[in-house]
């Protein structure tokens, strides 16, 4: 170690802003000697850096001698702040963040699955009708209770034997059986598309799912 006081300067002397101190060896939580470089074991807690700073502005020199840096800041090469790779990251977090503010829009505020009675593809009600049964899991995805309206698409005169207009509470699933019903003479086909569908008007717009399913009968 080379004693000096603040009034000598290092450099007459050959030497460098260090003094040999060893605080930033006290400091250091894992105990490393950051004087020997950047190793493996430090945590970038900046203590050393702090340590240092303060003995610097003790001796008088300038502040810094640890720090964050790069090899070409010290090596005084200029940099460019608008360099291609950090424009392309930009491009990718804006459209990464226009991505996710669209898909908050635009997510639907309710969700519906449609399960077809697996034991029994189709019935003759007493009525005489063909008659297929389905299950309708439905999740009101708002924070407030909801009104939904139930109904069926793409079979005409069909009748839907359960309550057509359901409340759901806020972040709730309701589990409904339903059946359809129609007149064997409007089946066109053994197997018909028809679409389920729910609508609500919710926070003042009006809302339209459907979920696609299938029709049997004989």
């Amino acid at each position: 170690m080379h004693s000096r006081t603040r009034k000598q300067d290092p450099k007459e002397m050959g030497l460098g802003d260090c003094i040999d101190c060893d605080l930033c060896v006290q400091v250091c939580p894992t105990g490393i000697d950051i004087r020997n470089g950047l190793q493996y074991e430090c945590i970038n807690c900046g203590a050393c850096i702090d340590a240092c700073d303060n003995t610097m502005e003790r001796m008088g020199y300038d502040k810094g001698l640890i720090s964050y840096t790069t090899e070409n800041k010290l090596e005084g090469v200029q940099q460019k702040v608008l360099r291609p790779k950090l424009i392309g990251y930009g491009v990718v977090l804006t459209v990464m963040v226009m991505l996710f503010i669209y898909a908050s829009a635009t997510i639907a505020p309710v969700r519906m699955d449609v399960i077809r009675d697996r034991n029994s593809l189709f019935r003759e009600n007493n009525q005489g009708n063909t008659e297929n049964t389905f299950t309708l899991k439905i999740l009101n995805k708002t924070e407030q209770p909801q009104e939904y309206q139930l109904s069926v698409e793409g079979l005409p005169n069909a009748q839907w034997i359960e309550p057509k207009n359901v409340s759901i509470e806020a972040g709730e699933v309701l589990t409904l059986p339903v059946s359809i019903a129609v007149d064997p003479i409007e089946l066109k086909r053994t197997i018909t598309k028809i679409d389920i569908k729910i609508t609500a008007e919710i926070d003042g717009n009006p809302v339209e799912i459907k979920q696609e399913t299938r029709f049997f009968g004989g």
